[in-house]
């Protein structure tokens, strides 16, 4: 008698990291496209080995996997580095591909001068101030939810700091790019009981995993 797998829940991000995520669980013999397109609205979904999926935020991932609501999830490294959660990173997963810049006005270049204080609009008030602190620039952050290109436009902000992924957006709103802070793609992320618990299952999807990412890529150790 085989062994039966052990259920494990999957919290994943829904939008566009879903849609490149799909694919490559599927070449690493995860395959739920065809129970995520028949999810409808519905957001947990059970699989046939016993096992959810839930469709989740983006930035709602770290959390479900780090409360062991979910074994495991897919996550931005924005968000990971941003939130600085004690959970297990084994694989940089390559999609999801973007970068956390810098950006101004055009027009309206931020000048450093002694004593001046940058505003700074952004949805990753932990990560901008690390950078400018470690540029000795004093800055003041203003947290955004929104679309945070619009900090600057309006003058709310003398700088924003947020994801980019071809800069388009911000050169259709008259801003340009000053630096990058971070290169972000997406990760696995574990929960470490759920390592311990389940290691044979989740060491065997780690690898599996592994093996279905572009061997060009880096991945974490």
């Amino acid at each position: 008698m085989e062994p039966v797998a052990e259920p494990i829940a999957i919290a994943l991000p829904k939008g566009r990291i879903l849609e490149e995520a799909l694919p490559l669980l599927a070449r690493a013999g995860i395959d739920l496209e065809g129970l995520v397109a028949d999810a409808g609205r519905r957001l947990l979904l059970p699989t046939p080995l016993g096992g959810r999926v839930l469709l989740v935020k983006p930035v709602d991932v770290p959390t479900y996997v780090e409360h062991g609501i979910a074994d495991l999830g897919i996550a931005g490294l924005d968000t990971l580095a941003e939130e600085d959660r004690d959970l297990y990173e084994p694989v940089d997963l390559g999609i999801g591909a973007c970068r956390l810049v810098v950006a101004e006005p055009v027009d309206r270049p931020w000048i450093r001068r002694p004593g001046a204080e940058l505003r700074v609009a952004t949805k990753y008030p932990r990560l901008a101030l690390r950078h400018y602190r470690a540029r000795g620039i004093q800055a003041r952050v203003i947290q955004l939810f929104g679309s945070v290109e619009l900090g600057a436009v309006t003058g709310l902000a003398d700088q924003i700091v947020d994801l980019v992924e071809s800069g388009e957006t911000l050169r259709q709103n008259h801003l340009r790019e000053v630096e990058t802070i971070l290169k972000v793609t997406s990760r696995l992320i574990v929960h470490p009981a759920s390592l311990k618990l389940k290691r044979a299952r989740i060491e065997g999807l780690i690898d599996a995993l592994r093996d279905a990412v572009d061997p060009a890529l880096t991945r974490t150790a």
